[in-house]
C-alpha cells in the first residue's frame, strides 16, 4: 500500500478529468442469462494479436461470469443512449427488458444502436486491486461512424464535438 493518503471521492474526481467513452459489456450466464454492465474502463491493448481490455469490480455481481466465460462483447454506445447506459449501471432489475439486441460469439449480447461492438474470446485476467482486468481478443468487430459516441466527464455524460480548429 502507498505511504500516500487517497480520498477515495476526490481521486475520483481527479480521474474524471480524462474524459472515457461508455461502453456496455455482456455476456451469458452458465444458465444462459444475458448479463451486462456499463463500463468506462476500457482500452486497446495491442493490434497484433488484436487485444482490448476492460475492467470489473470484484464485488460486482457479474464479476465471476465475466472473469470465467470464454465470451463476451464490449457494446461502444452512442450519445443517444443514455438510459441504456443507466440502466446496465444499476442493480436489481431485468436490464435486457426492452433492449434490442442480437446473439454474438457465444450468444453474448450485441445492442442495437451502440456505435461500434467487439466480439471478444477471454484471452486472460488479471488481479487488479480491486478490479479483474480482463483481457479479450477481437474475434470479430463492427461499427457505424456516421453517429457519435457517449462520454462520460467530470462526473457526468457529455458529448464529443469536433476541435474548431481542425
Amino acid at each position: 500500500m502507498s505511504d500516500i493518503e487517497f480520498d477515495p471521492k476526490d481521486f475520483r474526481f481527479a480521474l474524471g478529468q480524462f474524459p472515457t467513452g461508455v461502453t456496455i459489456v455482456t455476456t451469458r450466464t452458465k444458465d444462459g442469462e444475458p448479463i451486462g454492465v456499463t463500463a468506462s474502463s476500457f482500452n486497446t491493448v495491442s493490434m497484433d494479436p488484436p487485444l482490448i481490455l476492460w475492467s470489473v469490480d470484484k464485488k460486482a455481481f457479474s464479476a465471476e461470469t465475466f472473469s470465467e466465460n470464454e465470451y463476451f462483447v464490449v457494446n461502444v454506445l452512442a450519445d443517444s443512449q443514455v438510459a441504456t447506459s443507466n440502466r446496465f449501471a444499476s442493480r436489481g432489475e431485468d436490464k435486457f427488458k426492452n433492449i434490442a439486441y442480437e446473439n454474438g460469439l457465444g450468444d453474448s449480447p450485441v445492442i442495437e444502436g451502440s456505435i461500434a461492438h467487439f466480439e471478444c474470446k477471454n484471452w486472460s485476467v488479471y488481479e487488479g486491486g480491486d478490479h479483474f482486468i480482463i483481457v479479450g481478443e477481437v474475434q470479430k468487430y463492427q461499427y457505424n461512424k456516421n453517429q457519435s459516441p457517449l462520454l462520460f466527464s467530470q462526473g457526468k455524460y457529455a458529448v464529443s464535438s469536433a476541435h474548431p480548429d481542425c
